[in-house]
């Protein structure tokens, strides 16, 4: 199994029904601060459900949702589409969207999923789709210190001031147990070095910095921000 077949397959990474909510409103909470104006047309690269998207959509004038998984896209499809400012693409849409039609590209929480290959593909593609005074934000990196302990003592903050604590800690039992640690253990997660990172950007034409805080409840990954040169 890949990390693309778990994503578009069942899974259960959330605790229940409050963690998802809590998860996904903070997630769009902290994107939609990034927002550069409300003409702004912006793209969720990698995006997940989403389920809080229309938090984001409100406050520019186009989103678009991607997501390698076509099992997620249809969800998305039908969870979105009766609002005109959200437009769920494929493969083939994103590739056909014009070159310079951005102004914000994010890849929130996926790139651990990617190999440096694949990640170096979405760079290239970011900087096709961004227009010259354009923005990139990469979030959720997982440093090369980061281990399974840091993440789990994170959630375990978040749930604690969300109140779902005592699901999380059966949560955490449940995923020692799940085809996530499975995959994590046999085929990893992709860390990289704030070094990595800015030298990656650098070779695919971005001037990049890293911001102070990450998108999301884990302050122990990171966040770059990063401008076409």
């Amino acid at each position: 199994m890949s990390w693309r077949e778990f994503w578009n397959g069942a899974h259960s990474i959330y605790v229940n029904e409050r963690h998802r909510t809590l998860h996904y409103d903070r997630i769009a909470k902290d994107i939609a601060a990034h927002l550069p104006s409300r003409e702004a047309c912006v793209l969720d690269y990698g995006c997940g459900d989403a389920e809080s998207s229309e938090a984001i959509a409100a406050g520019c004038a186009m989103l678009y949702l991607y997501d390698a998984a076509s099992n997620v896209q249809e969800r998305l499809r039908q969870r979105f589409g009766h609002n005109n400012k959200i437009v769920v693409l494929s493969a083939s849409a994103l590739e056909a969207m014009p070159d310079a039609a951005l102004d914000l590209f994010i890849a929130n929480s996926m790139i651990q999923y990617l190999s440096p290959a694949e990640f170096e593909s979405l760079l290239e593609t970011a900087r096709c789709k961004l227009k010259a005074d354009g923005k990139l934000i990469v979030a959720d990196i997982i440093p090369t210190q980061v281990n399974a302990i840091d993440d789990a003592k994170a959630l375990l903050n978040f749930a604690w001031v969300g109140g779902f604590l005592i699901p999380a800690l059966t949560g955490l039992v449940s995923t020692f147990f799940s085809d996530y640690r499975k995959l994590r253990g046999e085929i990893g997660l992709t860390r990289y070095t704030p070094q990595d990172i800015e030298t990656l950007f650098a070779a695919h034409g971005f001037r990049a910095r890293r911001a102070p805080e990450n998108i999301g409840y884990n302050q122990s990954r990171m966040m770059f921000v990063a401008e076409p040169i």
